[in-house]
């Protein structure tokens, strides 16, 4: 059940650390998200200063496949628009393929309009985009060739990719957000859906916006029961009551986020103390 979010990690040793130590704790699940480029100056809606560090999720992911054999390896969460979806499709079987059928690919539609626009994306196509992106990465993992896919924002014909994922169907999808149109387009689109917040109070709240998009739009049967995955920030210490009622509210998986600590041993020391309260329990 129980994940950590790998933002905190950054040169090669400490990842190798911290990665084996979660992976032997028995934690289930390594989160990492992504920000491509960052407003400087900083501004409001920010989550981080320009000058913090943050590593491609897909190039740290690699490194920890490399290094562990059982944890899942999750994007949290990829901003799809900014991408080209070839290549993210293309990057995602491969990292499937060596992995071993490990990878959660986490994505969202994004909403930092500075970063966006950067990248030449206008924010209101942010969630046409994504819908967009996913249908024609889902074409590239499954459909017999030539593959195809003719839509706004992009479009291909008589092509091919592989190899395939090892994981039937392409990579788990999960969608990140607290919008409504997140909401639907988890029911629509993903495995799981992805989410943030200080307590398990918030929590129930996006279950009920979960709830209403469920009753709003159809989900298809391939994807079976809708996983839920959420990452507890400010405060970070999760407590075994926290724990237990994010059980009674299904959560799938809880994701540890051991922010503002910066430094690996204070890391490693705080993964061994949830280990204790929160892993040995799950």
């Amino acid at each position: 059940m129980y994940g950590l979010s790998a933002k905190a990690t950054l040169g090669p040793a400490e990842t190798i650390r911290l990665a084996r130590l979660a992976e032997d704790l028995g934690y289930r699940s390594w989160w990492c998200g992504e920000h491509v480029v960052l407003p400087s100056p900083r501004v409001p809606e920010s989550p981080m200063a320009s000058e913090d560090p943050i590593l491609d999720p897909l190039v740290h992911l690699t490194f920890v496949a490399a290094v562990t054999a059982r944890i899942e390896l999750a994007t949290g969460v990829v901003i799809l628009p900014q991408r080209n979806p070839l290549v993210l499709a293309k990057q995602a079987a491969s990292l499937d393929v060596l992995s071993g059928g490990r990878l959660l690919l986490g994505v969202a539609g994004g909403y930092l309009e500075p970063e966006l626009t950067a990248l030449g994306v206008p924010l209101a196509e942010r969630g046409g985009r994504t819908d967009e992106y996913l249908d024609a990465m889902r074409a590239l993992w499954n459909d017999p060739a030539p593959v195809a896919f003719a839509g706004r924002h992009v479009s291909f014909r008589d092509v091919d990719a592989h190899p395939r994922p090892t994981t039937p169907g392409g990579p788990r999808v999960v969608v990140g957000g607290h919008s409504p149109a997140a909401f639907r387009r988890a029911v629509a689109r993903g495995h799981g859906w992805f989410g943030t917040g200080s307590s398990p109070d918030v929590l129930a709240g996006h279950l009920r916006g979960l709830a209403e998009a469920a009753r709003r739009v159809e989900r298809p049967a391939h994807l079976g029961p809708l996983e839920i995955n959420f990452m507890q920030v400010d405060p970070v210490e999760v407590t075994a009551a926290d724990a237990r009622r994010y059980a009674d509210l299904g959560v799938t998986r809880l994701a540890l986020y051991p922010l503002p600590l910066e430094d690996a041993d204070d890391v490693a020391r705080f993964l061994e103390r949830h280990a204790r309260v929160l892993v040995s329990r799950s």
